[in-house]
């Protein structure tokens, strides 16, 4: 039997590439885009993918009758948020002013860089746009073969701080130091986008289909 994943369309987010890249991963999974809660029930994994604002990523996400299926999911099976589909996972976004799925407990802040200058003298532009390294802050089955420090794609001006440090699995530094990657029991969820991170990126795909929680 083929492992099948099931990737959430609730109307927000690069669905086809996140999928391209899972198939490329892993082409002995079965990967499908799914808009009905029996599908989400059905599969053995879930990504739930998020592109725009956290307030339209949760709004649609409870407009298109899919919610439950998911909180369902987070329960039961491996669960991967990518994006703000990682910041849906917490407690409250300050985008909006907006309450997540409640998952994690921590919250969703902004970027505030205003007047910092990079290393080249540049300014801090928000949102971060392009590559960046992430420290691996503990080890887990979804780092397997990744280098720790590799290079992953960004594009976002909110990110991550989870209430306890024991659920960042992955650091980068934008000015500051923030949490890119976050792990807890049967879920998994990174701010930068892996469909878009080349190897490292597709690594981290094909390791979530193998990983058993």
């Amino acid at each position: 039997m083929k492992t099948s994943i099931a990737i959430v369309d609730y109307g927000m987010g690069n669905l086809r590439s996140v999928a391209q890249a899972l198939k490329k991963a892993a082409p002995e999974a079965e990967v499908a885009i799914v808009d009905r809660p029996e599908a989400i029930r059905a599969a053995d994994r879930v990504v739930l993918p998020g592109q725009g604002a956290m307030p339209d990523c949760m709004r649609s996400l409870g407009e298109s009758g899919l919610q439950d299926a998911v909180l369902e999911a987070s329960r039961s099976k491996p669960l991967m948020g990518v994006c703000i589909g990682e910041q849906m996972l917490f407690d409250w976004s300050a985008e909006g002013d907006t309450r997540g799925l409640g998952l994690m407990p921590g919250k969703v802040l902004r970027f505030e860089l205003d007047g910092q200058v990079q290393d080249d003298g540049s300014r801090f532009k928000v949102p971060q746009m392009g590559w960046n390294r992430v420290r691996q802050t503990q080890s887990h089955p979804l780092w397997d073969g990744v280098p720790d420090n590799s290079f992953f794609y960004f594009v976002h001006s909110y990110y991550v701080m989870p209430d306890n440090a024991a659920y960042t699995s992955g650091e980068t530094v934008y000015g500051v130091p923030f949490t890119s990657a976050v792990a807890h029991d049967n879920l998994f969820a990174t701010q930068f986008h892996p469909e878009k991170s080349a190897d490292a990126g597709l690594r981290v795909y094909r390791n979530f289909v193998h990983w058993k929680p």
